[in-house]
């Protein structure tokens, strides 16, 4: 059970664990014995609690055509736009679903967002760097890695 809390003060201190979740872990290791450890332990293998696909990206031809199918089809309204480049961002009630970039190949989805609960750059800068991977940033993909075929995969908050 010993590696069990190991893993789980690691996790507080890393700030993926909250202080909320660490009670309610601890207090159901003491109150159920070793069965509870192994399933909090199945549980809390991954360090980043991901929450919601955030949004997906969408390459397009006609900004214009692709904003007014979204609108007619769906209901998703421009939320924001980044006209230099060329980014708009759709969704309801404020959230962003699917965001639209021109950029050839038209008709490409070039990337997917996981919100994780409680973001915080820093701490999922040290911890995808704890599992060996490298987290880069640009304008296409935002804060992300690459899956093992070389997806990229944003993460952001929820």
């Amino acid at each position: 059970m010993d590696p069990v809390i190991d893993a789980l003060v690691t996790g507080f201190e890393r700030g993926t664990v909250t202080r909320r979740e660490l009670i309610q872990k601890l207090t159901a290791l003491a109150g159920v014995g070793v069965g509870a450890a192994a399933a909090t332990t199945a549980v809390s293998a991954a360090p980043l609690k991901s929450a919601s696909i955030n949004h997906t990206s969408v390459l397009v031809s006609d900004m214009a055509r692709s904003l007014e199918f979204y609108d007619r089809v769906f209901g998703l309204k421009l939320l924001n736009e980044d006209k230099a480049n060329k980014i708009a961002r759709l969704g309801t009630g404020g959230k962003v679903l699917v965001s639209l970039r021109v950029e050839p190949p038209a008709g490409k989805i070039d990337h997917f967002a996981i919100g994780v609960d409680g973001f915080n750059r820093e701490a999922v800068t040290r911890e995808l760097q704890g599992l060996g991977l490298t987290p880069r940033e640009n304008i296409e993909f935002g804060f992300y890695v690459l899956d093992p075929d070389g997806a990229p995969v944003q993460i952001t908050g929820i």
